[in-house]
């Protein structure tokens, strides 16, 4: 087992920047190790402590139970932000930006994983040393909602107009309005090609794709757009309570219905029975579902569906590796509890996309 230290940070002179350095280090070890024993040296937060241990050891658990074992670890960091608080005063405050791969094998068989996970960190200085007191795990699976914005309530009855007409050119390449009755009218038997879903996922997971709208929140609209690569096709009625469509921005209104960007949204979606368009069955266990096919995370579970995630891979017990956003991943294992989200009362929905539309 080997693990491979922070290319980013090693530049970064001393002081603060050395802190943070080894900061990144210790977390590729303790990643490797599945203990946080090397830690508590280096950070002063003992409840964040407290909860990575947690998650470590869930992931261990998990890995023994799967027969996957690491064989190697890559950490990388990169500064996305530094606080206004300068570092004479004593005290600095960072927004970093964290990617780890893990290298499996499992049975004869490798594979990676990959995710990009973001912190806030505070340091402060003592006696000339220092040292992180606080660290705040983003945890964007938690985040509802598009764009980071209230929640939206996919139920409501929505008072967004139809588009007008000016606003025709826009659309391309998603939707032609002089074709408009022929779009929701297709013909069917138009296979789901979910070659091209996942290869859409695997090419956008950690970037996004210019020709649509970024969210704060966007594991929703990742998924979409991929459904949506696969052939899946829009069902565009204009309002954003319903149907599944995406139009873009139009005279700064915001133009896409709530199944294509909010989590719980697309849960409904997919739940209610149609004869035509993109439709899914419900299937009850992880084992059952397909590339390009949906799972739906609720996290407290209290019905409320939080976050999704699209099916890109498989081990080698046929379980799904997923791909997801807002918390980037690829080929991560599909039950998310390596996630600061989970929790023991998450409750899980598994979608087969249908194969022809």
């Amino acid at each position: 087992m080997s693990g491979k230290k922070s290319a980013a940070l090693r530049s970064m002179p001393e002081g603060w920047r050395a802190a943070v350095h080894d900061y990144v280090k210790t977390v590729n070890q303790a990643e490797i190790a599945m203990k946080t024993d090397g830690l508590s040296g280096v950070i002063a937060d003992y409840g964040h402590l407290t909860r990575m241990s947690r998650r470590l050891s869930r992931l261990e658990e998990r890995d023994r139970l799967r027969g996957a074992f690491p064989a190697r670890q890559e950490s990388r960091a990169r500064l996305l932000e530094i606080g206004t608080t300068r570092e004479r005063d004593g005290e600095v405050s960072v927004r970093l930006e964290l990617h780890f791969k893990r290298s499996l094998e499992q049975r004869g068989a490798g594979y990676a994983e990959e995710r990009q996970e973001i912190e806030r960190l505070r340091l402060a200085q003592t006696d000339g040393r220092w040292r992180i007191v606080r660290i705040e795990p983003e945890i964007g699976e938690l985040r509802d909602g598009a764009n980071g914005g209230p929640e939206h309530d996919a139920g409501q009855q929505d008072d967004m107009l139809p588009l007008p007409q000016a606003a025709k050119s826009v659309s391309a390449p998603y939707i032609n309005y002089d074709l408009l009755p022929y779009f929701n009218q297709h013909r069917p038997g138009i296979p789901y090609r979910r070659d091209l879903a996942a290869a859409y996922a695997d090419r956008w997971w950690n970037q996004p794709n210019s020709a649509y709208e970024t969210f704060d929140v966007n594991c929703t609209n990742y998924v979409s757009q991929c459904l949506f690569a696969g052939h899946a096709p829009m069902n565009y009625t204009g309002r954003r309570a319903s149907g599944w469509w995406y139009k873009g921005r139009v005279g700064g209104q915001e133009s896409w219905s709530y199944s294509w960007a909010v989590a719980d949204a697309l849960q409904r979606y997919l739940s209610t029975p149609r004869s035509g368009g993109m439709r899914a069955t419900p299937v009850d266990a992880p084992w059952q579902l397909k590339l390009g096919d949906v799972i739906c995370y609720d996290w407290e579970g209290d019905g409320r569906y939080g976050h999704n995630t699209i099916v890109t891979a498989f081990d080698r017990e046929g379980m799904p590796l997923v791909n997801a956003n807002t918390v980037s991943s690829r080929h991560r294992y599909w039950d998310y509890r390596d996630s600061y989200a989970w929790t023991i009362r998450t409750r899980y929905r598994f979608f087969h996309i249908a194969d022809l539309f």
